[in-house]
């Protein structure tokens, strides 16, 4: 069996196909049901003449249609690639276009979005519409699309015999853009095999030992097990979904999903579907899920553990957790789309929380001089966060960024990340923060993700992002665009004196901003972008002299 998505997603189905696979605002479908849909679509693709290595953008929020999409592609050795739907058109013309895509699926709710973009990229020759429930109008403005019904009612939910598909291989690619908060978004090449290996419950991870066949076909023997129940909440666009929810669903479990993340309804959901784990991006959901959960205090005595990545997931925010569910168990994973699964941290009530993102020790991540030499433990030293092993073949269309993140590092290919991470004694990892978010002020280097958890654990403060200003006597100063809770005026003089309780003098915002909403990617990263251009924009700031 080749180590592709839909050979493990398939093996997945004849072990147990009328498991229950997903649930989508109250729609079900089973292992089966799924599997039929997504055949249907992959024999539409290659009707209309796409083929192995063909680039499908898939344009949609979470359901169970987009999973189908995904699916599909896979199933015919094509290339999803999820497409950030809060982009513009300006920026979707850039996403199509880079991407070379060929064809693209699209939720009826982006139509008008889709319309406008798909204009200026005439390589893309198909498109397929799908129904909607957020759509507000039912015509779409897209001349040309299929629909998304129509197509599959056409085709066979097959997949042997005449139907089969062609033989797949673990070096099929897949690519994924990165979320492109501080630049342009970049894909990320990943051969199958290899972002299966880093993502698909860390077996290959911590052991170091390649799974093997035999293994991974023992796995269908827990068909009979009771599934765990996975609720997702991030959006699929990113790998902070989308890869919990294929390593759900290569081991029987239930995924639900929601089209769009509303705290109060998840809530809703977690009482009526009872969910054991919960997977989020660290405070943009994490707070609101706890502040809703004080108001409307739900059932939710199933929830065992919280699962947070791709985004800070600050102490206090945790803690907050911890008040309501004493016995949860949160795990914090550390990765991106250039490295995949990184490491991942553990917190249970009581466990006190210092300093960034920790990683256990292991054999794959490990920090780099500027020179690429891997520092020893006991070192104390601070360098690159790097990553061995299986990584990526590099960036789509762009050898010169390729270049500089993907090189070789004791003698194999790794990834040196931005990142600024300390190795500790015991070999374990610090992460410090993105290198290329650094506020260098007078010398000394700030990292804002360190100073955005202090700011946001000031009870009156609800979200924050830390950005650097110019300067004329230090180059850079510490700022800070802030979103008060509701109903709260801004004390700045008592967030200051927070920080200082906290935070080395030189890391205290100077500059602070007010806004009504701190803008985020979808992931629930800082969109940094926005933070300077909005701070740019106001005409009066509270500063500290």
């Amino acid at each position: 069996m080749a180590y592709t998505f839909a050979d493990l997603f398939e093996h997945s189905v004849d072990a147990m196909p009328d498991r229950l696979a997903l649930i989508v605002s109250g729609e079900e479908v089973t292992y089966r049901e799924l599997d039929e849909q997504a055949n249907r679509l992959a024999h539409h693709f290659a009707s209309v003449g796409l083929g192995t290595g063909a680039h499908i953008g898939i344009h949609m929020h979470n359901s169970i249609e987009t999973m189908v999409a995904i699916l599909a592609s896979f199933k015919m050795r094509a290339v999803p690639i999820t497409v950030n739907y809060r982009y513009t058109p300006d920026e979707l013309v850039y996403v199509y276009d880079n991407a070379d895509l060929d064809a693209l699926v699209f939720h009826r709710g982006f139509a008008d979005r889709v319309a406008e973009a798909v204009v200026s990229t005439p390589r893309v020759k198909h498109l397929l519409e799908v129904p909607d429930e957020l759509a507000t109008t039912r015509e779409s403005p897209v001349a040309g699309a299929a629909e998304y019904e129509t197509a599959l009612a056409a085709q066979s939910p097959h997949r042997t015999g005449e139907h089969a598909f062609a033989e797949r291989s673990g070096d099929d690619v897949y690519i994924l853009y990165t979320g492109g908060t501080t630049g342009r978004p970049k894909g990320v090449v990943w051969r199958q095999e290899d972002i299966w290996r880093v993502l698909a419950g860390g077996y290959d991870f911590y052991s170091g030992e390649p799974i093997t066949d035999e293994f991974q076909q023992s796995r269908g023997g827990a068909a009979a097990a009771e599934p765990m129940r996975w609720c997702m909440l991030p959006p699929l666009i990113h790998t902070s979904a989308l890869m919990p929810t294929f390593n759900a669903l290569f081991s029987g479990n239930t995924v639900i999903f929601e089209p769009r993340f509303d705290a109060s309804h998840v809530w809703q959901v977690v009482e009526e579907y009872r969910p054991q784990v919960m997977v989020i991006t660290g405070d943009a959901m994490g707070r609101p899920l706890v502040e809703a959960h004080r108001e409307l205090t739900p059932d939710s005595s199933s929830l065992a553990v919280l699962a947070s990545g791709a985004a800070l997931f600050s102490g206090s925010v945790k803690d907050a957790f911890f008040d309501v569910f004493p016995n949860l168990m949160i795990s914090d994973s550390v990765g991106s789309s250039e490295t995949g699964f990184g490491g991942i941290g553990f917190a249970t009530k009581g466990l006190e929380q210092r300093g960034g993102p920790k990683v256990g020790a292991n054999r794959f991540t490990v920090v780099v001089d500027d020179d690429n030499r891997i520092l020893a433990p006991g070192s104390g030293a601070e360098g690159w966060l790097a990553k061995l092993g299986n990584v990526p073949l590099g960036y789509y269309n762009d050898p010169v960024k390729s270049a500089e993140i993907f090189r070789v590092v004791d003698g194999g290919r790794a990834v040196v990340t931005g990142d600024r991470a300390r190795i500790e004694d015991d070999g374990s990892v610090t992460l410090l923060g993105r290198g290329n978010m650094v506020v260098n002020t007078g010398g000394e280097k700030v990292f804002v993700e360190e100073v955005e958890a202090v700011v946001k654990a000031h009870p009156d403060v609800y979200d924050a992002t830390v950005i650097g200003v110019p300067d004329e006597r230090w180059g850079n100063r510490v700022a800070a665009v802030v979103r008060m809770r509701e109903g709260v005026e801004a004390d700045f003089e008592s967030i200051e004196k927070h920080t200082r309780s906290h935070l080395a003098g030189y890391k205290i915002p100077r500059v602070f901003w007010t806004a009504t909403e701190v803008v985020r990617a979808p992931s629930g990263k800082p969109d940094y972008r926005w933070a300077k251009e909005y701070s740019q924009s106001q005409q009066s700031a509270y500063r500290i002299d």
